[in-house]
């Protein structure tokens, strides 16, 4: 075993506004590099059955790794490390190191599984009826399977060095990724050739160039995180055993990782409905949802990080009636800044899908139904974003048996649309009907949370809630009849200019006029969540 001779140093505590600022900076190059990542694989790939194999192969580390490590590390892992973190800089180190250990261990031998049955989990998730090429998605799970350790060690680095008080190194790490993905993409289409499905080759070097370059990204995510924690004053050496202080949280650890699973079966519903529509609908369906998730991301993720400790505390001190207002009030503030952002991405997914998916290999239809599947996507946003804080308020209340409920009804739900989708659509359609069937699910889980939140605690200021709901719904609805209106007599003013152009005149009109006159609509009807942006306007401009 190997011996740390020497302590860790203090840990470094930044202050807040500063690791705001730098993750608010490193968040926004995160989301513009992965777009542009997305981008250049759709121009280069197309939308066809290359690119669903590639995205279906993709998905399965992140999968595997979630099963293992994502819930426990976030309902165990992680509240243990800031346990022993506060005891001192070498306990926290010494506990830091015992993860990363069994971690790593964890992670390797089910990586070496996993890579074994590679043909196993590909016809587990694509069916026998799917559109997508088995070979082929099976040879780029050889070659992306191994990330399986990446995305683990990823996300214990992160954990580590937030604990630590680091938070600029974790959130640009990505970016890292990203760069080194489009640089892969760049490369794939400097090279002759094409990748061949009649036979599949391993050794085909377009099929290795993207497959190890992609696996090349997340291995430099985790190596920057790693070199971060180094410089940080960590001493990385081996700590074996097993912690008492699991069994605790076994209980907890349990429902989270049910939790998991059931999401996990839900998307192989998703992924297998998906692969019998028309070629590329798998792609279709993972783009469209990803970027469905930016405005999430970027302020839905910002107000959760927020308010948690809140209500956390709230929850560990029995404060019910201050842990409803903040509940109550996350739920407003999700809807007033996610509603327009909502309305936005439904006015413009098709102008969208043209605008920035239309590209090389990717004809015109393909990225205007790629856009139109951003629309539907883009309608469950509100429903997920507050389907996700009423999970976390059960969480602060060490309540994670609900949650898992309420997610077994969620996937019900959206696999029996799924189903019925498959039964009634045309082949062409069926990657819309998917992903509407994505959004409907956390619209009831969305009802179902706040009924079951009310029988948990009693009445949740629901008035004021639906209140400032209705208010969002009213001015994000006037804002897209504007911006419909403006549009038209633009259009009829100037006429056709072509299908990039008319693409992105609606795109630059749309986003404009809604965020525009959404934002005023709030603030004539005095609504009480835009108060603190008022505020701070007023602040700046004193």
């Amino acid at each position: 075993m190997h011996v740390v001779e020497q302590a860790d140093t203090d840990v470094r505590r930044p202050s807040l506004a500063r690791a705001s600022a730098a993750m608010a900076v490193a968040t926004a190059a995160s989301r513009v590099s992965g777009l542009l990542a997305k981008v250049l694989l759709v121009a280069v790939l197309g939308l066809g059955m290359v690119n669903d194999s590639y995205t279906v192969a993709n998905t399965l580390p992140t999968v595997v790794n979630e099963l293992l490590l994502g819930g426990v590390l976030t309902s165990i892992a992680v509240p243990l490390l800031v346990k022993a973190q506060e005891k001192g800089p070498e306990e926290g180190a010494a506990y830091a190191r015992w993860m990363i250990t069994m971690g790593g261990v964890l992670l390797v031998v089910a990586t070496a599984i996993a890579v074994a049955c590679a043909g196993l989990l590909t016809a587990l998730y694509l069916g026998p009826d799917t559109r997508a090429n088995a070979e082929l998605t099976t040879a780029f799970a050889y070659l992306l399977l191994p990330g399986i350790v990446c995305y683990g060690m990823s996300a214990l680095l992160q954990a580590i060095l937030n604990v630590r008080g680091v938070f600029g190194t974790p959130a640009w790490a990505p970016v890292c990724n990203n760069l080194v993905v489009i640089t892969t993409v760049v490369v794939y289409a400097a090279m002759p050739g094409e990748i061949t499905t009649d036979p599949v080759r391993m050794g085909e070097p377009k099929l290795l160039v993207l497959g190890l370059g992609t696996l090349l990204g997340i291995t430099t995510q985790m190596t920057v995180m790693a070199v971060s924690l180094r410089r940080n004053g960590f001493r990385y050496g081996w700590n074996w055993g097993w912690d008492r202080r699991l069994s605790e949280f076994s209980g907890l650890a349990g429902w989270v990782v049910l939790y998991t699973l059931v999401s996990q079966i839900g998307m192989i519903v998703i992924i297998r409905v998906a692969g019998q529509g028309t070629p590329g609908s798998v792609s279709t369906f993972n783009y469209a949802w990803l970027l469905s998730q930016v405005p999430y991301g970027v302020l839905g993720v910002s107000l959760l990080t927020a308010l948690m400790p809140r209500i956390s505390r709230a929850a560990a001190n029995g404060e019910t009636t201050a842990f409803i207002d903040d509940v109550a009030l996350g739920t407003r503030m999700s809807t007033v800044l996610l509603m327009p952002v909502s309305a936005l991405l439904v006015l413009t997914g098709g102008p969208l899908g043209v605008a920035f998916f239309s590209l090389g290999a990717s004809d015109v239809s393909a990225a205007d139904r790629l856009g139109l599947a951003l629309g539907a996507a883009a309608a469950g946003v509100v429903p997920f974003a507050i389907t996700m804080l009423q999970l976390r308020a059960f969480y602060a209340m060490r309540d994670a048996r609900t949650p898992t409920w309420i997610n077994v009804i969620m996937v019900a739900v959206r696999s029996a649309l799924c189903y019925v989708v498959l039964a009634t659509l045309d082949p062409h359609d069926l990657v819309l009907g998917v992903t509407a069937a994505m959004s409907a699910s956390f619209l009831v889980g969305a009802i179902i949370g706040q009924i079951w939140l009310r029988v948990r605690l009693g009445p949740l200021r629901t008035r004021a809630t639906m209140a400032g709901v209705l208010r969002a719904v009213v001015a994000s609805a006037i804002a897209a009849a504007c911006a419909v209106a403006i549009l038209s007599g633009l259009s009829a003013l100037i006429g056709p200019l072509g299908e990039q152009a008319d693409a992105w005149l609606a795109l630059v009109v749309h986003t404009v006029v809604v965020l525009a006159v959404s934002f005023g609509v709030l603030v004539l009807m005095r609504a009480p969540e835009v108060k603190p942006v008022l505020h701070r306007l007023g602040r700046l401009r004193g």
